[in-house]
């Protein structure tokens, strides 16, 4: 029997690169489907893999690349459009930075980078309808997240105003998915102002609770905030409509805890690490999706602050593979059990006729 989630996938941005195999989209494809892996997550970002434009205007190009993956034997799992995503909502804080996710031509004009940002997103939603997919996975942006934890106090309402204009941003975009039947898997991440499940549910609130509005699930995010990642699925589980396979630690010192990221990262109490280094506890995920029958992807995202990407992804085919569960369609007491009898059960508890 196939396992109900399907995989193992792995995310292509961070192997993405202009040497061979991971300068182009049939040498990458070739490359992972060598490593075990049967599907591939795309950034749309990234010209030297795929087009985005194109692929919103035009059937054939989505077939030639769908055509170009089955051919290397991977399926596309997802489009990502987390640099896009991020560009729909920014604080100026971040301005500078957040201008080398976007084209020249918008730099240091936050209107025009937003506008841009919003194109793409458009475009991801016809271009995944163009390949027959279901689900995207993307970033909220964020208005208030450098007053996470304020010092002075903020002024009341700024959260409130900061969600609401998130609704503002995000509902058209979320409308525009609906129509292209696909909808958007959030990642839940530090940075964003979606960044746990109380955040979530705000968002959520703030677009009318639309039904395109899902979760791209990260446990790894989770562990670093010391949030009990297997009780989120228990809670959010009807949302989750995608899954980044990614590990991490936290150590804590009499140095530094959950707020160590002015260290470098080999430094920090909290590190990501490849699959099966960190403590994540994927038995449980996978046996918690499982139970709620999650039957999209299981996508590698490697992210290490000590071991080489390619023995990451080298070793994260067989990690996934390994913790897929394929689905009983018997109970392990099913040897014991005996035809079903009225009139026997109503004996057994003592009930007349």
């Amino acid at each position: 029997m196939a396992a109900r989630i399907k995989g193992p996938a792995i995310f292509l941005a961070q192997f993405a690169g202009d040497a061979a195999p991971f300068d182009s989209l049939p040498s990458i494809a070739r490359w992972a489907a060598g490593l075990g892996y049967e599907g591939v997550q795309i950034p749309t970002w990234d010209g030297r893999l795929f087009d985005l434009k194109t692929a919103a205007g035009s059937q054939a190009y989505c077939d030639e690349m769908k055509g170009i993956c089955a051919d290397a034997g991977v399926a596309i799992t997802e489009l990502s459009t987390h640099l896009q995503g991020q560009l729909v909502a920014v604080h100026p804080a971040y301005d500078a930075q957040f201008d080398g996710f976007a084209p020249a031509s918008v730099h240091g004009n936050p209107k025009a980078r937003q506008a841009w940002a919003v194109e793409q997103m458009l475009l991801a939603a016809r271009a995944s309808k163009n390949l027959g997919l279901d689900v995207s996975v993307s970033f909220t942006g964020a208005l208030a997240f450098p007053y996470l934890y304020p010092w002075p106090q903020r002024p009341a309402g700024l959260i409130e105003e900061a969600f609401a204009e998130l609704g503002r941003r995000w509902r058209p975009i979320l409308d525009a998915y609906e129509d292209a039947g696909c909808s958007i898997g959030y990642e839940i991440h530090p940075g964003e102002d979606v960044f746990d499940g109380t955040t979530f549910e705000m968002f959520l609130d703030a677009v009318g609770g639309h039904r395109r509005c899902t979760i791209n699930y990260d446990p790894s995010h989770f562990l670093l905030q010391q949030l009990d990642y297997l009780a989120f699925i228990d809670i959010y589980h009807e949302r989750i409509s995608a899954f980044h396979v990614k590990d991490a630690e936290f150590n804590p010192t009499g140095r530094q805890g959950v707020y160590s990221g002015y260290a470098g990262w080999t430094n920090r109490a909290g590190r990501f690490r490849s699959l099966g280094d960190g403590q994540v506890d994927f038995s449980g995920i996978f046996s918690k999706l499982t139970q709620y029958g999650y039957d999209s992807w299981a996508v590698l995202e490697w992210e290490c602050c000590l071991k080489h990407p390619e023995q990451g992804a080298a070793e994260g085919a067989p990690f996934i593979k390994s913790h897929l569960i394929d689905v009983t369609e018997k109970a392990f007491d099913d040897f014991a059990g005996g035809s079903t009898d009225r009139a026997a059960l109503r004996r057994m508890m003592g009930i007349g006729e």
